[in-house]
């Protein structure tokens, strides 16, 4: 929603006067918006992107022989994008849990948010709910009951080896981010077909730290 907002502001611009086109603008976007990696099942597409989340400033606290006021940097978010999914069998899971997928106005086409714990320091909202990591996306029949394909999307590297050090250049940065996707790796068996969760004040996001307290 934040591309078709901008693409209003772009034709207001260019009724003003100034004709620039959206495509310039496209590397800001796919910069604040990276593709994690994306799956394709029973021509469902399944794209996910990282998301704004913002982040609390937590009251004061004695550190060091100073009052310091933490920041809560324990959650991040995640925007899923579902294209062709034209069939009303199928529906979107993460973790178990049925994400609040919503039409775009594109026949077949739906998105969603997903925030959830991905850190777990000392200091944070909610410091006793354990991480979500990995996040494991399912594409779920709900006449078989099963799990037609899926991705799983990790934090922090799978294997443990977080790097000390900043990348680099892009290229090491694009790496170490393909090391936390993997396209595969879905819920096996059979599945509980979950029911669907209404969040008052944020319909599109599916929070997983809800019901965890």
């Amino acid at each position: 929603f934040i591309w078709q907002d901008f693409e209003d502001v772009m034709t207001e611009m260019d009724e003003a006067g100034f004709p620039l086109r959206n495509e310039w603008f496209a590397p800001h976007w796919e910069f604040r918006f990276p593709r994690i990696g994306e799956f394709t099942q029973r021509g469902v597409k399944v794209e996910v992107r990282r998301a704004i989340e913002p982040w609390y400033v937590l009251g004061e606290e004695i550190g060091s022989g100073s009052m310091t006021r933490y920041v809560d940097s324990s959650l991040e978010r995640v925007q899923v994008k579902v294209s062709n999914m034209t069939d009303p069998r199928y529906l979107l899971t993460c973790n178990g849990r049925q994400v609040p997928l919503h039409p775009t106005g594109v026949e077949g086409q739906f998105v969603a948010g997903v925030r959830y714990r991905a850190w777990q320091p000392p200091s944070c909202l909610h410091p006793t709910i354990p991480i979500d990591s990995p996040l494991v996306f399912d594409l779920v029949d709900t006449w078989m009951k099963r799990s037609m394909g899926g991705c799983q999307y990790h934090v922090g590297h799978p294997g443990g080896l977080n790097p000390g050090t900043f990348p680099v250049n892009a290229l090491e940065a694009e790496s170490r981010r393909a090391t936390r996707f993997f396209s595969f790796g879905h819920t096996p068996g059979g599945v509980r077909i979950p029911e669907p969760e209404c969040n008052p004040e944020f319909p599109l996001t599916l929070d997983l730290r809800r019901g965890r307290l």
